[in-house]
């Protein structure tokens, strides 16, 4: 018997490498498109692998099937059935050569194509860094948005057009990671969290010895020792030899029993402490409480005295050529610091182009070290951007033009257009544009003065999250695709205007992609004059 040969090709096309290695993942969601391709593709392999397994297993069982029919007969009477040549030479041909053959078939090993496309994909692959980092965005996520884990595990966030959820081993992970940050908060949250859905019957690899193992210990360090003992002994319930358990068991019983000492001769002095603990806890970073009440939309609202004073316009750049006959919509978003909307200002069309040329370069968004001078990548500025030059497009040269013509100011001392895209929970924290005194070489190598003003487009919609918050004035500016915000970093007098201290909140649901022009000092002398007063 001849056994058909199986072939067992993957299209090698499906699965083509990226022309580069990206990293930092989680930090664009622009990039991370890229790795649903990577997975679509690496699916359609391991279909056509289990194709092949599966015509394997069949031409094996034909031929097992056959061939037990035929040793039934051949058993109850061998030599009857030897007796006639042709089976005698059957036999004969069966054993020397179609064994092997079926040996062969066999020993086949039908998972080198989808081994070696593996192989080729797995170099551009998310690593550790990207885990961990998209983990620490779901936990900032819960904190500046005030989600609970249930909430969060469920998926129930506003604006989801793919609703997904966590399963209890999600959510250990999730526990492990903020385990390992010695963030113990975080840590009795999703262990919790992970605990509930196995207590709720879900079925798990999560194992609940372990989950009590990290939940015990993480309490005992926030100071909770009774909630400690009670999981502990539920851990040994479940592993009564658990050792590490045991001698934590011994151990919270013995500072248990101090503390009950130490609690006969307390004093009211104890009392007084704990006040001025929680005192304290009140006026821990008061900027991050109010940039992450501004994220949420629960910021100060503007008086109506104060909203009276804010218009909407046709605004023609001060009778600028280009904009008398079409004059652009302008809207006002706050008052001090001066903060204008310009809506439709960008097209679809020109998004797209921006977006394409700097998807190739996109990297991981960098900021100003204070102390060296240098450019490093910070834990608060989660994106990745890129540089636009004028020259490479007649687009960008025309966003150029744009910005010039209704600022009044000279672009041609303005650094490239940059391009951000943020990632899963996607932020940049409160800072500033402009460089402060105490910062004299901020941006000595331009050679074009200080930032003067910025420029920032929205060049998509956000489903929810992804403001641009003023918390010093309490202003927040929501993100609409084609729109474009400008303010006065500067005073007219060249001094900093602190007010408008920024920060891009961080993506709850959805793409944030903007692009933003800083234009500098130099080329300005005559289209924004000095004054003699430091604030005016």
């Amino acid at each position: 018997m001849a056994f058909n040969k199986i072939w067992y090709t993957v299209a090698l096309g499906l699965l083509l490498p990226f022309s580069y290695a990206h990293t930092d993942f989680f930090t664009s969601i622009g990039h991370m498109t890229d790795l649903i391709n990577t997975e679509k593709d690496l699916v359609v392999s391991l279909k056509d692998y289990i194709k092949a397994e599966e015509s394997k297993l069949e031409q094996i069982k034909k031929w097992a099937e056959k061939l037990d029919q035929l040793t039934d007969t051949a058993t109850k009477d061998p030599e009857g059935f030897l007796g006639h040549p042709v089976n005698a030479f059957k036999l004969m041909k069966r054993l020397n050569t179609e064994w092997g053959e079926l040996e062969s078939l066999v020993l086949k090993d039908m998972s080198d194509g989808f081994i070696s496309n593996m192989t080729i994909q797995r170099q551009f692959f998310p690593n550790d860094e990207d885990q961990t980092g998209a983990a620490k965005a779901l936990l900032r996520l819960q904190d500046t948005y005030n989600l609970d884990t249930d909430t969060l595990s469920r998926g129930n966030l506003p604006g989801v057009k793919h609703k997904s959820f966590l399963t209890a081993e999600d959510c250990f992970e999730l526990g492990k990671i903020a385990y390992t940050e010695a963030d113990y908060y975080h840590t009795e949250l999703w262990m919790e969290q992970a605990l509930k859905q196995l207590d709720e019957g879900e079925v798990s690899s999560a194992d609940k010895v372990y989950i009590l193992d990290y939940l015990s210990y993480a309490v005992y360090q926030q100071g909770d020792l009774s909630k400690a003992m009670t999981l502990t002994k539920r851990l040994l319930e479940l592993d009564p030899e658990h050792q590490r358990a045991n001698g934590n068991m011994k151990y919270f019983e013995y500072i248990m029993a101090k503390e009950k000492e130490a609690n006969k001769s307390s004093t009211d002095s104890e009392d007084q402490m704990e006040k001025e603990t929680e005192v304290k806890k009140k006026d821990y970073l008061p900027e991050r409480r109010k940039y992450e009440m501004l994220c949420r939309g629960e910021g100060l609202k503007m008086t109506p005295r104060r909203q009276k004073r804010l218009f909407c316009r046709y605004y023609d750049g001060n009778r600028n050529p280009r904009y008398i006959l079409g004059p652009v919509k302008q809207e006002d978003e706050w008052d001090k610091p001066r903060i204008v909307r310009f809506l439709d200002i960008i097209s679809d069309e020109e998004i797209e182009t921006v977006k394409e040329l700097a998807k190739p370069r996109l990297s991981r968004a960098t900021v100003h070290d204070p102390e060296t001078g240098k450019l490093t990548t910070a834990h608060y500025r989660v994106s990745k951007s890129a540089w636009l030059s004028g020259y490479e497009s007649p687009v960008v040269s025309r966003i150029n033009t744009r910005i010039q013509d209704l600022t009044g100011l000279d672009v041609s001392t303005a650094e490239e257009l940059q391009v951000a895209n943020y990632g899963v929970g996607g932020q940049y924290e409160p800072h500033f544009d402009f460089g402060r005194k105490d910062e004299p070489d901020a941006f000595k190598e331009l050679g074009t003065g200080n930032r003067i003003a910025t420029w920032l487009f929205y060049m998509s919609d956000v489903s929810a999250g992804g403001a641009t918050v003023f918390p010093e004035v309490g202003a927040s500016v929501w993100p609409k695709k084609g729109t474009a915000v400008f303010w006065y970093n500067l005073f007219p007098s060249g001094e900093g205007d602190y007010s408008t201290r920024h920060a891009a909140c961080p993506v709850l649901v959805g793409n944030k992609w903007v692009s933003n022009k800083w234009l500098h000092e130099r080329g300005q002398e005559f289209r924004r004059p000095c004054t003699l007063s430091e604030l005016e």
